[in-house]
């Protein structure tokens, strides 16, 4: 069965007992990985306990489909119900899921971990044609309400208050991937210390030396048209684990920003005031470049570039195109774009 987006959470925090096997698959390695912990821990304490949990690979699955069964069927010599843990899987073992899904064996819980897999993969519609005995989870990057949920949630359970210019702040530089977000948050929650407070100084402080301003690397030379630094900058965002379709929505979000001064200048307020109030605030380094680039955008090309990134993002979750050259492609259309501003 499929799970949708809204039942997420609640399916997490409450799995239904019929269902024996659940895949995790999408391009947030971090979240993948965050949310088969979550349903390890629902049911072993210890998810290092070597008697509860077994850990395989996609390639032991694949070569010997047996040992699925055996593994599922399996007694815990200390008692209790068991978790298996299959890694990397992808469709050579979706034959195998589709025979165990059909006449599941044992009670133990089997948690599928998987990268982005495509619409017609054989291994998602094995889950996702499963009547009770299976369900995948797609986990994809943080949009800005799960991400706000998530950094609001670590201070929270750390009684430390945060200035709603630092939450905005965050919102707009962390979210490609939810375990290097949660990293950063852990660390400005170290920093503030239980019952501190964080201001939108001490959020710049911290992510400001992340991957956040690679991001932004990108996303201000594609708004300049500096097509050499954008594809240098995009291979070592690709590198590190960058989230395509996050890259994606970081450029949407700039171009939306720019939207925002251009309506409230024509409404007769001045430039520099425009610029101040934005929220989050541009970070002061950036803010002569931002001015810059509103001499090369206007309304009709930015509700262009906004057009071709929404196509870009519905590119990468609906076709056989590898995400990153879909976001590429889009982002040197939108650098091509400013290049030809800049020379009339």
């Amino acid at each position: 069965m499929k799970i949708a987006p809204r039942q997420i959470a609640s399916f997490l925090k409450n799995p239904d007992p019929a269902v024996q096997c659940i895949l995790l698959y999408g391009p947030d390695n971090g979240l993948v990985k965050e949310r088969a912990d979550q349903l390890t821990q629902q049911v072993v304490a210890d998810p290092k306990d070597p008697f509860l949990v077994a850990d395989l690979g996609n390639d032991v699955v694949k070569g010997d489909p047996a040992r699925l069964g055996d593994e599922a069927a399996a007694m815990a010599l200390t008692g209790g119900r068991r978790v298996v843990r299959i890694y990397d899987a992808d469709d050579g073992i979706a034959a195998t899921f589709k025979d165990f899904l059909k006449e599941p064996v044992g009670d133990a819980l089997i948690v599928v971990s998987a990268g982005d897999l495509a619409a017609k993969s054989k291994l998602r519609q094995a889950f996702e044609s499963a009547k009770t005995a299976g369900a995948a989870i797609p986990c994809y990057a943080d949009d800005n309400m799960s991400l706000d949920g998530l950094i609001r949630s670590v201070f929270k359970e750390r009684n430390i208050r945060i200035d709603e210019d630092a939450v905005q702040f965050l919102n707009a530089h962390l979210g490609a991937d939810r375990g290097l977000s949660r990293g950063e948050l852990e660390k400005l929650a170290l920093y503030a210390g239980e019952g501190g407070k964080i201001a939108l100084e001490d959020a710049v402080e911290s992510v400001g030396d992340s991957s956040a301003y690679s991001i932004d690397t990108v996303v201000y030379a594609a708004a300049e048209g500096d097509s050499e630094v954008l594809d240098r900058t995009l291979g070592k965002l690709w590198e590190d684990g960058t989230n395509a379709v996050a890259l994606l929505r970081s450029m949407t979000n700039h171009v939306i920003r720019l939207q925002q001064v251009m309506a409230q200048r024509e409404a007769g307020k001045p430039l520099e005031a425009a610029i101040k109030g934005l929220r989050p605030p541009i970070f002061w380094k950036l803010e002569s470049r931002f001015k810059n680039q509103l001499s090369l955008w206007n309304k009709p090309l930015s509700a262009m570039a906004l057009k071709l990134l929404l196509q870009a993002e519905v590119d990468c979750k609906r076709t056989g195109i590898p995400d990153r050259i879909t976001c590429a492609r889009c982002l040197q259309q939108i650098a091509a774009v400013a290049r030809r501003q800049r020379r009339r």
